[in-house]
Parts: C-alpha cells; sequence; structure tokens
C-alpha cells in the first residue's frame, strides 16, 4: 500500500518524509488555501520534499479549460506532480485527452462504484473516493471502498484506488484489508497510526533498565 499525505504544509511533509515511508502528497485548492502561500510555488517546493507522485488541482469546470490547465502545470512544475480532476463528464473528457498526452491523473470527488470504474475507463492514474465526506451523511464510507475494490476484481483495471478523506486510522487499517492501493491522510493520522501505549511503555522500560545496567558498569 502506498501512503500519501493530504496537506500542503511543508514542514508537516518534512516530519512524515523524514519517517522513509512517504510515497505521495496530495493537496487541493482548500488545502493550499489554508497553507496561505503560492500554488505553484507550494507545489514545488512539496515535490522537492517527496519524490512520489504529488496531486496538483485544476480549478476550471469546463474539459478545455481543465486541458489547458493541466499542459501547464505539467510544463511548469516538477515531473513528478500529476493531475488532479474532479470526477464530472467533463472532468472524464479532460482525464481522456490529459491521458493522451502521456499525463498521469487522479480523479478526486469521487462517491460511487460507477464513477470510479468511469474514472479508470477514461484512463484515471488513480480514482480517489472519499470516505470521511460519506460518513458525515451517515452511511459508512468503507463500504464504497469495497465496492470498489470487488468491481477492480471483476475486471482488469490497472487504476490505483486512492482512499482520500480519511479520519482516522480505522479508517487506514480497513482499506489495507480490502486491498485499496493508496490512502491519503493528514499528518495527525500519520502519527496516530505509530503510536501505541505498549510501544512507549515497553521503551520506557527498557531504557530504565539500560540505565540501571550503565549505572552499575560505572560504579
Amino acid at each position: 500500500m502506498e501512503f500519501f499525505l493530504d496537506t500542503a504544509d511543508v514542514d508537516e511533509i518534512r516530519e512524515i518524509a523524514a519517517w522513509g515511508i512517504l510515497d505521495g502528497v496530495t493537496t487541493n485548492p482548500s488545502l493550499i488555501k489554508k497553507s496561505g502561500r503560492d500554488f505553484k510555488t507550494v507545489v514545488a517546493e512539496i515535490a522537492a520534499i517527496c519524490k512520489g507522485p504529488i496531486s496538483a488541482e485544476v480549478t476550471a469546470l469546463d474539459t478545455a479549460g481543465m486541458v489547458e490547465q493541466g499542459r501547464i502545470l505539467k510544463e511548469e512544475l516538477p515531473d513528478n506532480v500529476i493531475i488532479k480532476i474532479p470526477c464530472t463528464p467533463e472532468g472524464l473528457a479532460a482525464t481522456k485527452i490529459l491521458t493522451a498526452d502521456g499525463i498521469n491523473t487522479n480523479v478526486t470527488l469521487v462517491f460511487s462504484a460507477a464513477q470510479a470504474l468511469m474514472a479508470a475507463k477514461a484512463g484515471a492514474t488513480y480514482v480517489s473516493p472519499f470516505i470521511g465526506r460519506i460518513d458525515d451523511t451517515g452511511a459508512d464510507g468503507m463500504t464504497l471502498i469495497a465496492e470498489i475494490m470487488s468491481t477492480w476484481d471483476n475486471y482488469n483495471i490497472k487504476t490505483k484506488v486512492l482512499a482520500a478523506s480519511i479520519r482516522h486510522p480505522t479508517h487506514v487499517l480497513a482499506c489495507m484489508q480490502m486491498g485499496a492501493h493508496t490512502v491519503t491522510m493528514p499528518a495527525k493520522t500519520f502519527r496516530q497510526l505509530m503510536s501505541h501505549p505498549l510501544t512507549d511503555k515497553g521503551l520506557a522500560g527498557f531504557m530504565k533498565d539500560w540505565a540501571e545496567v550503565e549505572a552499575a558498569g560505572n560504579a
């Protein structure tokens, strides 16, 4: 499974990248706004920190505008940047065109298995189903991942399923068990995945015992 970080905060990206397990980064207009920085500047900086796929989202709503923006972003930003496109009819058409250009894409705001399959047929490199936002409606977002993975099992699909809108470690665990190819999550969730009270307790015990060994050796 690929572990992506969902943020435009370069300090968070440096922190998680230092662990040696960061495979990519996803951004969106809301995250860029939160960073308070220029879009292309921050994406280029992110791409320099993490060598995996970095999603940069288009903001046009029509096919021609998406294609134009996608081509400009690929020309002006580092090679590992991929183009994030909304799952709309216009977005599917743009995905088809950009894919024909050899440009990798991430089709976002996917909320059904049918949308995911259509995005895959258009040539998307990744499809991003949003788990947490489905949970917010009172439904179970993990049901969508299960439906998509079951659909993928029926066909020879190369598109990767990138589970997004991850809210907590349980989402990540369920995605791992269902075989999702990628998860993108905030830094908080990365930290939670690595935190366990028994690890902390065990390490504290080891350090206490070792301190006593050193003290005895210096006596």
